[in-house]
C-alpha cells in the first residue's frame, strides 16, 4: 500500500510542468515581524512544520539551530521594515542561501491572511522556485551605504538648523540672507557669531565682509539694523551651536567613508586623465580624492560624464556599487531603477507607459544628475533640453536619467571610456537623423526630397 502511494506521488510530481516541480527541496519561509518571527519548513522535517520565535538574539540563534536540524539550506523572507536585517545577516553568516523577496511577488490569496499562512506561502513558493531574490549588494557596499545614509541624515538635520537661524534673524528683522548668498558662508558665519558675542553696531558687523562677497559693506550694514530681542538671540545661539555640532559629525562621517574607500581593492594605481571640470571632484576629509579613488577601483573615469559629481557617484557607489553582473543588460538595469517605460497593454492597445513608482535611491541620484544638465553645453544637456521642449520637464528628467544609467552601466560593465561629443555635434547628428527619416518617409509615398539650395 505504501509503495503504491509513493508511486502515485511520483507520477503526480513528474506530470507537473517544469516550472512547478520541486526546485528547492530544503526551503524554508520566514514571516518577519517586529516582536516575533514565524518559520515554516517542509512537512516531516520536525514534529511541527511551523514554529514561532522571538526577536532577541538568543531567539534568532534558536531559529538558526532549528533550521539546521531540519536540514534547511535556503530561506525566503520579505523585506519588512528594518526587522529583516538581523535575521538576514545571521542566516547568511551561518551559510544559508537567503532570498530577500519583494512583498508584491508573494501576495497571498485575498481573505486568507495570518502570520502562519504567510510563512507557509513563502515556503511553498520558494520550494517551486517561484521567488526571485531582490538585489542586495556585497558587504563592502552595504558598509559604504550605511555611512552615506547616516551622512545624508546629518545633512538634512543640519539644513533644519540653518532654517532655524534664518527664522531667528528674520524675527529680529536682520535681513542678512538678502545680502549674502549663504548665511553659513564665511561672511555670514562671522557676522552671526559677532552678533551672538554681543556686537550690535551694523558698521562694525559689516567689517566681517569677505572680499569675495558681492554686496558692499554699506548694503550689509543696512541689512543689520534690527530689533535685537533676547529670546530671538537665544534661539539664534542654539541654532548655531547645533549646526556646528552636525557639521562636526558630518566631518566624522567623511573620515569614515574615506577610510573605508582606502581599504577597497584597486585595479590599478594610475591617476585619472586631467579634466577641465575643476569643481567636479571633492576631497573627503581634505585628503582623499574621490575621483582618483574611483578611477583606481573601476579603471574608468566616471567623472568624465557631465552630471556626475562627487555626491552623486558616492550615492551610486553606496546603492549599487561598481559590479554590474547582477543585471544582464542595461535594459534590466534601467528597469530595476524604475527609469524604463512601463508596459500596460490590453487587446494590442497601449493603456499606459508610465514608469513605475519607486523609492530607489540610485534612481534618485540619476535624476539629480539629469537635473544638473539643464544649462550644460554638452550632448547630454542638449538631449535633455530637446526632450523637455517636446514632452515636458518630468519626462525629460526620466529620459536623461535613463541615458545616464545606461552610460554608467556600459562604462563599468565593459570598461568603455566616455567621449563627450559636445552640443553642436549632437545637434548636427540629430538633424541628420531627422533628415534621413523624412527622406525614407517621402520615398515610401513615392516622392523624392530635393534641397532648396
Amino acid at each position: 500500500m505504501a509503495k503504491r502511494r509513493k508511486k502515485a506521488k511520483q507520477i503526480r510530481l513528474s506530470g507537473l510542468p517544469k516550472e512547478l516541480q520541486h526546485v528547492n527541496l530544503n526551503a524554508a519561509g520566514i514571516d518577519i515581524g517586529s516582536e516575533r518571527h514565524f518559520v515554516a519548513v517542509p512537512e516531516g522535517r520536525a514534529e511541527v512544520s511551523v514554529r514561532e520565535f522571538g526577536t532577541f538574539t538568543t531567539n534568532l540563534h534558536e531559529l538558526v539551530n532549528w533550521l539546521k536540524h531540519c536540514g534547511i539550506t535556503t530561506v525566503a523572507m520579505e523585506s519588512t521594515g528594518v526587522y529583516w536585517i538581523p535575521v538576514f545577516e545571521l542566516l547568511e553568516r551561518e551559510g544559508f542561501d537567503v532570498r530577500l523577496v519583494d512583498a508584491r511577488q508573494v501576495k497571498n490569496v485575498p481573505g486568507r491572511k495570518s502570520d502562519v499562512l504567510d510563512c507557509q506561502w513563502l515556503q511553498q513558493l520558494h520550494t517551486y522556485g517561484l521567488l526571485a531574490a531582490a538585489f542586495r549588494p556585497p558587504d563592502e557596499v552595504c558598509v559604504l551605504r550605511g555611512y552615506l545614509r547616516q551622512r545624508e541624515m546629518l545633512v538634512e538635520s543640519s539644513a533644519m538648523h540653518i532654517q532655524h537661524m534664518q527664522k531667528a534673524l528674520q524675527q529680529m528683522n536682520l535681513l542678512l540672507h538678502n545680502v549674502v548668498s549663504d548665511i553659513t558662508g564665511v561672511t555670514g558665519m562671522k557676522i552671526i557669531k559677532a552678533i551672538i558675542s554681543g556686537q550690535r553696531d551694523p558698521h562694525r558687523l559689516a567689517t566681517h565682509r569677505d572680499h569675495r562677497c558681492r554686496s558692499s559693506a554699506e548694503t550689509i550694514a543696512n541689512s543689520l539694523l534690527g530689533n535685537y530681542r533676547e529670546e530671538h538671540l537665544f534661539a539664534l545661539k542654539q541654532a548655531v551651536e547645533l549646526y556646528e555640532i552636525y557639521q562636526a559629525k558630518i566631518a566624522d562621517c567623511d573620515a569614515a567613508i574615506a577610510a573605508h574607500l582606502l581599504q577597497q581593492a584597486k585595479r590599478n594605481s594610475d591617476e585619472p586623465p586631467p579634466t577641465p571640470r575643476k569643481h567636479s571632484d571633492k576631497k573627503l576629509s581634505g585628503e582623499l580624492s574621490v575621483r582618483s579613488q574611483f578611477f583606481q577601483m573601476t579603471g574608468v573615469d566616471l567623472f568624465a560624464v557631465k552630471g556626475f559629481g562627487t555626491d552623486t557617484l558616492l550615492m551610486l557607489a553606496g546603492e549599487v556599487g561598481f559590479d554590474m553582473s547582477p543585471w544582464k543588460t542595461e535594459k534590466h538595469f534601467s528597469s530595476w531603477l524604475g527609469l524604463s517605460s512601463g508596459t500596460n497593454k490590453s487587446g494590442g492597445k497601449v493603456l499606459s507607459s508610465k514608469t513605475k513608482r519607486t523609492n530607489n535611491r540610485a534612481a534618485k541620484a540619476f535624476r539629480i544628475a539629469a537635473a544638473s544638465l539643464s544649462r550644460s553645453q554638452s550632448a547630454l544637456g542638449a538631449f535633455y533640453r530637446r526632450i523637455r521642449a517636446r514632452v515636458g520637464k518630468p519626462q525629460a528628467l526620466t529620459a536623461t536619467a535613463r541615458k545616464l544609467a545606461v552610460i554608467y552601466y556600459s562604462m563599468l560593465k565593459y570598461g568603455t571610456e566616455y567621449l563627450e561629443m559636445g552640443q553642436s555635434e549632437y545637434e548636427q547628428r540629430y538633424q541628420q537623423r531627422r533628415l534621413s527619416a523624412m527622406q525614407k518617409q517621402a520615398l515610401s509615398m513615392g516622392y523624392h526630397l530635393v534641397p532648396i539650395r
